[in-house]
């Protein structure tokens, strides 16, 4: 394999999480798990991009060559970099690419296998965002983090609202004492929204000794 399919493949900044304003080469997949399913996050900032947008070949020594002379690191979204086919070409990604820095945007759909296949040596943070909508999804989310939370390459980013299902999991997450490794981000697709929401989630995070995360791409429109 020196190809990959992906749907876009542009330099810009990371705008949410632990690496927030670093300079990065965005790779996004296609295909979700959720929106294959029917079952869209309602807040979906990619769903339209992910449906009219092709995929198309992306050669391994092109995008090494953009790492190397921008001097940037990698972020791979999606879409769903676990779903089905995307996981093989995401490690293979991962992997063989030589980069400073690699963040990968997962639902956690198969976090398992990902975090078990990354190579080791590599400089990978992992930002998990739960996607839980009613008590099953919930229950299954918690279950998932118990199983993966103790790899210090994993970072929980959770969009927060004033909304008993989120309360639980935040609680649950607390209780981990991993704090340095979660962030709460408002929901919103606009800057607007992300203002009128943004103080409820400073205060969850004041509450539960959370970070806050901008997400400065859609405050400032770059990506």
């Amino acid at each position: 394999m020196q190809t990959v399919k992906i749907i876009e493949n542009f330099k810009s900044y990371q705008g949410e999480g632990p690496d927030c304003g670093k300079s990065m080469l965005i790779l996004r997949f296609k295909y979700c798990d959720r929106v294959e399913n029917k079952n869209p996050c309602e807040y979906c900032d990619t769903l339209l991009k992910m449906r009219i947008t092709n995929e198309s070949e992306s050669k391994l020594e092109d995008i090494q060559k953009i790492i190397n002379e921008n001097k940037c690191g990698i972020l791979i979204s999606g879409g769903e970099p676990t779903y089905e086919k995307h996981i093989d070409n995401c490690l293979f990604l991962i992997n063989n690419l030589n980069y400073p820095i690699t963040n990968i945007e997962t639902n956690g759909y198969d976090i398992k296998t990902l975090i078990d296949k990354i190579d080791k040596n590599k400089n990978v943070k992992v930002i998990y965002s739960p996607k839980f909508f009613n008590s099953d999804e919930l229950g299954k989310e918690i279950n998932k983090t118990k199983q993966i939370y103790k790899d210090k390459r994993i970072y929980i980013k959770v969009v927060a609202e004033e909304i008993e299902l989120i309360r639980t999991y935040l609680s649950y997450v607390q209780g981990l004492n991993i704090n340095d490794r979660v962030y709460l981000m408002p929901e919103g697709k606009t800057r607007e929204e992300l203002i009128k929401n943004s103080p409820i989630v400073f205060d969850m995070c004041e509450e539960y000794k959370f970070n806050f995360s901008s997400r400065t791409h859609l405050m400032f429109d770059f990506v």
